[in-house]
């Protein structure tokens, strides 16, 4: 059977419009509105001129990955450019649209160009849900204590943050944080001098790039594959 090329797979735009419309579906309009109005707050609040611009030096970091593997920034950018996708966390069902999204449009890519690729969030530990569920081919990384987060200054707290009691089932307790603060979802090309390339943003976490616009940033993973 013929596998789909990548321009017959759904866009990840196409993905999130389907989630979308079946929240319209199955949600109440209380829960409807305390969602858009927070992806409206942040977006609202949205200056890219507050995050790193390409260029500027990204200090050392460690990532931790799904088997309790350590990731240097060092390590990473080795042999060239690396990419890192920020997300929610693995529950996030937005995030599970985006991950195998970029597992079958941008991985490929970038795994025959040998360029690494990292999904990375604030949970820790790595919650392997998202990799079972989806078969996920490349890491997924804890970033302890927010530290690469807060350096690229992409994580936020949420407007609203109801008291909880021990045992709650609240995002601290999920992310294995004790705090509210969570990621926006992201991604970082970092080149092999630990300069930024590209940092892209996604205040509204229904609204992240395609695999595609993320490779038009890595001719060297396009140079690999046409050879």
């Amino acid at each position: 059977m013929a596998h789909p090329t990548l321009h017959q797979l759904p866009t990840l735009h196409q993905l999130y419009a389907e989630l979308q419309a079946e929240r319209e579906r199955t949600w109440t309009s209380e829960q409807l509105e305390r969602n858009a109005d927070q992806r409206r707050s942040l977006a609202a609040r949205f200056d890219p001129t507050a995050y790193p611009q390409p260029g500027d030096t990204i200090a050392p970091f460690t990532l931790i990955d799904q088997d309790g593997n350590r990731l240097s920034r060092d390590e990473l950018i080795a042999h060239g450019p690396a990419v890192l996708v920020f997300f929610r966390f693995a529950g996030c069902p937005a995030c599970n649209l985006a991950l195998p999204h970029y597992n079958r449009t941008l991985w490929p890519a970038l795994k025959a160009a040998g360029i690494p690729l990292v999904a990375v969030s604030a949970q820790n530990p790595v919650d392997r849900g998202i990799i079972n569920r989806h078969g996920l081919t490349f890491p997924v990384a804890a970033d302890p204590d927010y530290a690469l987060g807060r350096a690229l200054g992409i994580t936020f707290l949420p407007d609203d943050q109801p008291a909880v009691k021990p045992g709650d089932n609240w995002i601290g307790a999920t992310l294995g944080t004790n705090s509210y603060e969570i990621d926006q979802p992201a991604v970082l090309i970092l080149n092999r001098d630990a300069t930024v390339r590209r940092l892209i943003v996604s205040p509204d976490w229904l609204d992240r790039p395609e695999g595609e616009a993320i490779l038009e940033r890595l001719p060297e993973a396009q140079a690999a594959n046409a050879a």
